[in-house]
C-alpha cells in the first residue's frame, strides 16, 4: 500500500518551494522506505530550485538527511524495519571498473530507486540527489541506507549525508591531511568549516580559515581555525604565507568553487603542496594558471566529490567519533525547523546567518 506524507516540491526554476501531498509506494526489489527524522537545509537543494542542477522539474528536494526504515523489499539484507540510518547518494554497485578496481568512492554507477515518488495527479517527483528527504517518509535504493548508531541525535546525523561529509572527507580523503602539517580553507560555510574540523581531527598544526565574513571567521576558529584571514580587506596569498614562514600550506581546500578562489588556494601552497576543489562551480566558470607554474611548484591539484567518502566506512566512523566527543557533529546545526520553514531557510543561507537549518518531522 502507498503511503500519503507531506513534503517540499519545487514546480519550477526560481518559484518559492511548496509543501505538498507526496505518494510514496511501497517499497521494490532493493528499496527501503524511510520514515525520515531530520532533514538538513543543504545550498545544493537551493541549485535544484533555481534549475542548476538540471531542468527534470518538479523536484521533491532535501538529501542530506537520517532517521528509520520502515519498509525494506525483496532482496534487501543491508538494513532492517527499525534501523537508523543516515542517507547518502553514493549507493555504490560493487561490478563497475571504478569498484573493481577497489576504488569504490569513485563508482561510476551508482544506484537509486527505481520506482518514483509521484504528486496525487500522477506527475513524478525527481528527487534531490536520488534521495528527496524533506518529505515525512523517502523511497531510496537500500544501498543508500547507512546504518548508524542510534544514540546520535537524528537532527546532526543527517549532516554526514552531504555537507559536513563532504567537508572532513575534502581534508582526511582527498586532501590526505598528515600530523604537523598546515592547511588553508577557503570558505567558512558548512563545508568549509568542516574541512577545518577534518584537519584538525587529521593533526593539522596550522589551520588557516579564510573568508570575506567576519561572522564566519568566528565560526571557523570554534572548529579548529588556528588563524583566520578576512580576504575583503587583506590578501589571503601572503597572509598564509604570513602564518607559514613564508612557505605557503601543504594542503589548500577551496570550499567555495570560484576561479578567483581556486587560484589563491593555488598559490596559497607550499612546493608540491596539494590544492583540493570541493565547492562546486558553476558550468560556465573557467580557470586559468600559467602551465609553467602548474609544472613548477609539483604537488597536486585535486577535486573532492562527496569528500571521496565511503558511507559504510566514514559514516559510523564520524558518528562514533562523535560520540567520544572528538568530532563536534552537532554543532553544525543552527537552528531546527518545520517542514513548511524551508524557504526562509534558504534565505538564511544565502545571507550567511546559519551554517546549517535542519528540518524535524
Amino acid at each position: 500500500m502507498a503511503y500519503e506524507v507531506k513534503g517540499v516540491v519545487a514546480r519550477s526554476k526560481g518559484a518559492p518551494v511548496s509543501v505538498e501531498t507526496v505518494i510514496v509506494p511501497d517499497p521494490g526489489p532493493g528499496e527501503a522506505v524511510v520514515d525520515v527524522q531530520a532533514c538538513g537545509v543543504c545550498h545544493t537543494d537551493l541549485h535544484y530550485r533555481e534549475g542548476g542542477i538540471n531542468d527534470e522539474f518538479p523536484f521533491l528536494l532535501g538529501h542530506e538527511a537520517a532517521g528509520t526504515v520502515a519498509a525494506v523489499g525483496a532482496g534487501v539484507t543491508n538494513v532492517a524495519v527499525g534501523d537508523f540510518v543516515v542517507l547518502n547518494w553514493r549507493a555504490v554497485c560493487g561490478q563497475c571498473r571504478a569498484c573493481l578496481k577497489g576504488e569504490l568512492q569513485y563508482c561510476f554507477n551508482t544506484h537509486n530507486a527505481a520506482q518514483k515518488m509521484t504528486l496525487t495527479d500522477g506527475t513524478e517527483l525527481s528527487p534531490a540527489l536520488g534521495i528527496g528527504a524533506f518529505v515525512e517518509k523517502t523511497l531510496v535504493h537500500s544501498g543508500q541506507c547507512t546504518k548508524v548508531d542510534p544514540d546520535v541525535p537524528a537532527t546532526a546525523a543527517g549532516l554526514l549525508g552531504c555537507g559536513v561529509m563532504a567537508g572532513v572527507g575534502a581534508a582526511i580523503n582527498t586532501g590526505g591531511v598528515r600530523r604537523g602539517e598546515s592547511v588553508a580553507v577557503f570558505g567558512c560555510g558548512g563545508v568549509g568549516d568542516a574541512a577545518i574540523a577534518g584537519a584538525k581531527l587529521a593533526g593539522a598544526t596550522t589551520i588557516v580559515a579564510v573568508d570575506v565574513d567576519d561572522r564566519k571567521l568566528e565560526w571557523a576558529k570554534a572548529f579548529g581555525a588556528t588563524h583566520t584571514v578576512n580576504s575583503r580587506t587583506t590578501d589571503a596569498v601572503e597572509a598564509i604565507k604570513g602564518h607559514t614562514n613564508g612557505f605557503g600550506v601543504d594542503v589548500a581546500i577551496d570550499a567555495v568553487g570560484r576561479p578567483e578562489v581556486f587560484e589563491q588556494a593555488f598559490y596559497a601552497r607550499d612546493l608540491a603542496g596539494r590544492v583540493v576543489l570541493v565547492g562546486v562551480p558553476t558550468p560556465d566558470m573557467q580557470l586559468t594558471l600559467p602551465m609553467i607554474e602548474l609544472f613548477g611548484r609539483g604537488g597536486a591539484l585535486k577535486s573532492s566529490w562527496y569528500g571521496d567518502c565511503l558511507p559504510s566506512r566514514d559514516f559510523p566512523l564520524l558518528v562514533d567519533l562523535y560520540r567520544q566527543g572528538r568530532f563536534p557533529l552537532a554543532d553544525f546545526v543552527s537552528e531546527t525547523i518545520g517542514i513548511d520553514e524551508v524557504e526562509q531557510a534558504f534565505d538564511k543561507m544565502h545571507q550567511g546567518e546559519v551554517l546549517r537549518s535542519v528540518v524535524v518531522f
